[in-house]
């Protein structure tokens, strides 16, 4: 199994990890303040990196940290925006399906300035996967064909242009070290939420704090995965591999909360499955001499 399959797969767990602790905190935080305390979730994997013994770098330590910072910047912003459209409802609402299809931005960015290639299975591979995205997020017959659509694109750029610029930030950092500059991004950003809404003295309880800062943990580990898959194989098949992570978070749901999936689960399911198995289907080049006997002979 090549080393960025194990990595990606690593990244689906952990955020899959991560999404059945965002159901347990429930209304118990709002979303806003779950970012911003989830932050502190990030330290001790951030220490545990600062200290590492340092990798070369293979590129420019500056383009490479620049990417890797914009990419937080991006990541955190693009929750924000996606806050706003929970906070909105109605027909917002029924768009934040839509915004789980990131992953289509980042393989589109992947392919035509990267000049990444994928067979014909990994791009099928990639059709599945962003149709089991939509499936494992949409919430009701209505998102399927809402008139708010626009309002989603904002997190789905952010979002897409974030997987982007962590991939180019491993073509010049170490993965470990890209990683470490990412989580660097998302420490304003927590900081300017609590200093914009402050958390009310006794607000939390231990039980709260105890899931916000597992939350935060499971993110950075995902994140870290990713970093490291992307230092190892290509944006457009990491990225959508690893946004369906809902393949853990849904069997979860089912067996320890009683939870129960509709047929666009099921579908959803299938589809992600046979996803995983095209992006990951690697065919091997011919051998030389192979080549060599293909090409058309000169001779009268």
């Amino acid at each position: 199994m090549p080393r960025w399959l194990v990595w990606t797969l690593l990244a689906l767990v952990s955020w899959g990890v991560w999404a059945v602790f965002s159901k347990l905190i429930g209304d118990g935080l709002s979303a806003t303040h779950s970012q911003a305390l989830s932050t502190i979730g990030l330290l001790p994997l951030m220490l545990v990196l600062a200290v590492a013994k340092r990798s070369t770098n293979p590129g420019s330590m500056l383009r490479g940290a620049s990417f890797a910072l914009g990419a937080g910047l991006l990541s955190a912003f693009g929750n924000l925006a996606y806050y706003d459209i929970l906070q909105r409802g109605g027909k917002a609402a029924t768009v934040i399906p839509l915004t789980a299809l990131y992953p289509l931005v980042t393989v589109l960015l992947a392919v035509l300035f990267l000049h990444e290639k994928l067979n014909r299975f990994q791009m099928g591979g990639v059709l599945l996967s962003l149709g089991a995205i939509y499936l494992f997020n949409v919430t009701s017959e209505r998102g399927l064909l809402s008139s708010a659509l626009g309002i989603a694109l904002l997190p789905l750029l952010l979002w897409g242009v974030s997987g982007f610029f962590q991939k180019l930030s491993t073509n010049h950092l170490s993965g470990p070290r890209s990683a470490l500059m990412y989580f660097v991004a998302f420490l304003p950003v927590a900081l300017g939420i609590v200093w914009r809404e402050p958390v009310a003295s006794g607000q939390i309880n231990p039980r709260i704090w105890a899931l916000v800062l597992t939350l935060g943990l499971f993110l950075a580990l995902g994140n870290f995965a990713l970093m490291m898959a992307f230092a190892r194989g290509k944006a457009a098949i990491i990225a959508p591999l690893a946004a369906m992570y809902p393949l853990v978070s849904v069997p979860v749901a089912i067996l320890f909360f009683g939870e129960r999936v509709g047929s666009r689960e099921l579908i959803g399911i299938g589809l992600a499955l046979l996803a995983s198995i095209a992006l990951a289907w690697e065919t091997k080049p011919p051998p030389p001499d192979q080549v060599c006997s293909n090409r058309p002979s000169n001779v009268a």
